[in-house]
């Protein structure tokens, strides 16, 4: 079997031999298309008692708040990932603490990890993707201004956990699915 990817226009769609959802098979090599959903890796970042926020420089929700986050690259870690999103976005070097929640985006087909992390340094900037980044006390989150639902399940779940070690990963909210 070639390991060539099979032309778009040779896929046709149907239910493979052994499984019980319609796929592209291409009409040449029997090659099946596995569409996936995609995975998201970020953090919720802290200095001292301030949380990192990116102000998006991109589509979509151009202008508002997220966290630093952003897709999974193929053979990446899921740590190394939200690392490397952190310093893209923000310029901000992190140090993984651990896995705050596990979010399921049915509608866009996403896989959310977010965990929290700590900044090595209070030194941040914006990258490409943001057009501001800023660290915000609590009191302080533009939460009006928030680009998505995740974002403000994984404030308030960091928040509610920020200084615990004894709690298992969140998934979303009852209200959020």
């Amino acid at each position: 079997m070639s390991t060539e990817t099979p032309r778009k226009s040779n896929f046709k769609t149907r239910i493979p031999e052994g499984d019980n959802l319609p796929r592209a098979v291409c009409a040449e090599c029997g090659f099946i298309d596995y569409q996936n959903p995609k995975v998201v890796v970020g953090s919720v970042a802290t200095w001292e008692d301030k949380i990192l926020l990116c102000k998006r420089a991109i589509e979509p929700r151009l202008g508002y708040w997220t966290l630093p986050a952003g897709y999974l690259e193929l053979s990446e870690s899921a740590e190394i990932g939200a690392a490397r999103e952190a310093m893209e976005e923000a310029c901000a070097d992190i140090e993984i603490d651990r896995l705050l929640a596990f979010y399921s985006i049915e509608r866009i087909s996403q896989i959310q990890l977010m965990f929290r992390a700590r900044l090595k340094t209070p030194d941040i900037a914006p990258g490409p993707e943001s057009q501001d980044v800023k660290l915000f006390s609590w009191e302080d989150i533009p939460w009006e201004d928030l680009a998505f639902p995740s974002v403000e399940w994984a404030l308030r779940q960091f928040n509610e956990t920020k200084d615990r070690s004894d709690f298992a990963p969140f998934t979303n909210p009852v209200e959020g699915l």
